[in-house]
């Protein structure tokens, strides 16, 4: 598709990611809940944004933190073991409950103008819950600079895998979020199932929900790659995409009016 030629007196704009800490402060309330107990309760949280990072988490003040629960941890989490934060810690904290003892829960940025505030753990498994106001949360927290919209169309969607049609659609819902590719729902009775295997995958957005139906492709090694989802009962922001199937467009094709759709990510780090 033709583009506009960049000069001095115009670029094309990318959501800007910095090389450093940032923050910016958030009026929501936010708790967060583990074993019956309220270990997070704040009014007065700020989103911290590490360098080069789209997704935030919460700094939490240390006077809203149950830090009476907390000790301070000899190591760090194995990799893998938490999702942030992304670069070393100053210090991790361990959580003490009355029945156990929850490892790697808390931790302090190694910045010295974040000393007053805790990161805390969103990472699935460690505490029960997180809530916005009386919502619940999953995942991370949700970047205010973020917008999700899931618009029904008319366009007409083919996916293929090689020569196989996997789905052909004249009603999609396109869902348009901040720095991803497009991706295309369709309704069911549209999608070729006979061509697919249903696989145990589940996962979790924010924004949408929790992804409780995955569907992959067997390749030639006898392998099966996941490439569609489905949200069975999505958060009511995006309640347009309800039981639809969703595919990536990274690992099959998804032609949009007959041109393949771009499945690059729209970030500049």
């Amino acid at each position: 598709m033709p583009q506009p030629a960049e000069s001095d007196t115009l670029s094309r704009r990318h959501p800007a990611l910095p090389d450093h800490l940032t923050w910016e402060p958030s009026s929501r309330w936010v708790r967060a809940v583990v074993d019956g107990l309220t270990v997070v309760d704040t009014r007065a949280p700020i989103l911290v944004w590490e360098a080069g990072h789209k997704v935030p988490e919460y700094g939490i003040p240390r006077a809203d933190v149950r830090t009476d629960l907390l000790s301070p941890a000899d190591d760090a989490p194995a990799p893998g073991r938490s999702w942030r934060p992304v670069r070393p810690a100053r210090r991790w904290y361990h959580l003490r409950l009355p029945d156990r003892v929850v490892p790697h829960v808390a931790w302090s940025w190694d910045d010295d103008g974040l000393d007053g505030w805790l990161g805390v753990t969103w990472t699935p498994g460690v505490l029960d819950a997180w809530y916005e106001e009386d919502e619940r949360v999953i995942t991370h927290p949700r970047d205010p600079h973020n917008r999700v919209d899931a618009l029904p169309s008319s366009r007409h969607v083919v996916v293929r895998d090689g020569d196989r049609v996997l789905a052909d659609s004249r009603s999609p819902v396109a869902v348009y979020e901040t720095g991803l590719p497009t991706r295309w729902y369709l309704p069911r009775e549209d999608v070729r199932f006979d061509e697919l295997v249903a696989t145990d995958t589940v996962s979790e957005c924010p924004y949408k929900g929790h992804a409780t139906a995955y569907w992959g492709v067997r390749r030639a090694d006898g392998t099966v790659e996941d490439v569609a989802w489905s949200y069975p009962d999505p958060f009511p922001a995006v309640a347009a995409v309800r039981d639809r199937v969703a595919f990536w467009g990274e690992r099959v094709v998804v032609e949009v009016d007959g041109v393949r759709a771009s499945s690059a990510v729209d970030l500049r780090v």
